[in-house]
């Protein structure tokens, strides 16, 4: 029986970065973390146990470091995902494609007597910002998106018409609670389109189009909302969702003694 290894790639995943950039007393924060996988002339090190072709998963850590290290600034994570790829694709003429996938997650300024302090912040527990680029030497690609941005609108959206079995129990509804965590990845045209002016544009267009949609299910209001990115940012070629409903269930106060008024919810 002939045997093919068809595919393969290895990588460093979960490296972690704090850095802080001063400006005298002011200074800002960046905390992300890094995930790198290379393609290429990989064959030998799984069939003949040659390691002469590759680089260690410890060197990519260490160059996650010193590559942020080379400049004073935060950097967009989109920049600093195309600054690694090219790096690792100019120096290791055996990888023919990188992947760089970038979480980063926010920080926030402390506020003393409603002023931002220069030099203390609270973690931001939820949304993430991220970013993944695709480079070969033939061509380069860049994604951004968000997770875990949590939504919820209390009216202008309902359920019904669905199809409905033996084991269907759920009741129709016209006024429901529609919560949800986003997800949503985009593809920009071109590389230099991929700024956090562009990632700010397309996050506010979501969440306004999630508040003014008159939603008659998550799947109406998710393809309401990719329409309208599209519409409005020509610089994003395509976008992808993940929207799982966070439910909140009606509580019957009735046995209570109490009015159903449709404001009591289980979450």
């Amino acid at each position: 029986m002939s045997i093919q290894l068809v595919q393969n790639n290895y990588g460093k995943s979960r490296v972690r970065l704090m850095k802080v950039s001063r400006r005298g007393d002011w200074h800002e924060l960046q905390n992300i973390t890094v995930k790198i996988a290379l393609e290429g002339d990989f064959n030998d090190i799984h069939l003949a146990g040659d390691n002469s072709k590759c680089l260690p998963t410890d060197t990519m850590k260490n160059t996650v470091y010193a590559l942020a290290a080379q400049t004073d600034s935060i950097e967009e994570i989109e920049s600093f995902g195309l600054r690694l790829a090219k790096y690792f694709l100019d120096n290791n003429k055996q990888v023919s494609h990188v992947s760089i996938d970038i979480v980063e997650h926010p920080y926030t300024r402390i506020l003393i007597d409603g002023e931002p302090h220069a030099h203390s912040f609270t973690k931001n527990e939820g949304e993430r910002r991220t970013t993944s680029v695709r480079m070969s030497r033939d061509e380069t690609s860049v994604e951004s998106g968000l997770e875990d941005l949590i939504v919820i609108k209390t009216t202008k959206s309902g359920f019904a018409g669905f199809k409905k079995d033996r084991y269907t129990f759920l009741q129709e509804t016209d006024d429901r609670i529609f919560c949800t965590s986003v997800k949503a990845k985009w593809r920009y045209a071109s590389p230099e389109a991929a700024t956090e002016k562009a990632w700010g544009g397309v996050r506010k267009t979501i969440l306004s189009t999630f508040a003014e949609h008159d939603s008659s299910s998550v799947q109406h209001t998710l393809y309401a909302m990719g329409e309208a990115v599209l519409n409005r940012h020509t610089s994003v070629s395509e976008i992808s969702f993940s929207l799982p409903n966070i439910h909140c269930i009606p509580v019957d106060v009735y046995r209570f003694g109490e009015p159903n008024n449709n404001s009591i919810f289980l979450p």
